[in-house]
């Protein structure tokens, strides 16, 4: 004969079969226990950020490297352009202290360093180096000029150049040399 459960019992099982105890607390089941399906999903949201991450730092690393190669082919000539900069201050110079001289003098001379000087701005602007010829009355401006010497001129304006010592040079758009100047410093009337 089956033995009757007591309405206790029953109670009991019920609650087993919910996973409570009987105070209708859950019951703890084994702890170590993890979905693995949960598990692959978590595994698998590493892997994707892992990879997303890897991606963006190669894209920006690409971007870099053509940022850098740009700023090289533009800006690689700085340091030599520098350097040709004194050649053109003397052969400036030789051209100024000839046409002030007056003299016929060796004419044959005189024309080949005007033709070395053409062709030395000639490369000067295949290679984007572009001259900052300030003219006497300009404003004197701080981004491509620098004063050598500050005077009070009369019939002058505070600020306005008085003269051109040295021409400056623009490498694109880079300062390569300001333009040496001498300023007036004649107060405002």
């Amino acid at each position: 004969m089956a033995e009757r459960k007591t309405e206790q019992e029953m109670i009991e099982d019920i609650l087993n079969e919910e996973g409570l105890d009987t105070d209708g607390n859950p019951v703890d089941g084994p702890e170590d226990e993890v979905d693995p399906i949960d598990q692959l999903r978590a595994e698998n949201a590493d892997l994707k950020d892992a990879y997303m991450r890897a991606l963006a730092d190669a894209e920006n690393t690409r971007k870099r490297a053509q940022r850098d190669k740009r700023e090289a082919e533009a800006y690689g000539a700085t340091r030599l352009g520098r350097d040709l900069l004194p050649v053109y201050d003397n052969l400036d110079r030789a051209l100024k202290l000839a046409k002030e001289d007056g003299k016929d003098g060796d004419k044959a001379l005189l024309e080949g360093v005007e033709l070395t000087m053409r062709e030395l701005l000639n490369v000067f602007k295949r290679h984007g180096i572009e001259p900052i010829l300030p003219e006497i009355g300009e404003r004197f401006d701080p981004q491509l000029h620098e004063a050598m010497f500050e005077a009070p001129v009369p019939g002058t304006k505070a600020g306005d150049i008085l003269q051109v010592s040295a021409a400056g040079f623009l490498l694109h758009d880079r300062l390569l040399r300001p333009a040496q100047v001498g300023v007036s410093s004649t107060p405002a009337s």
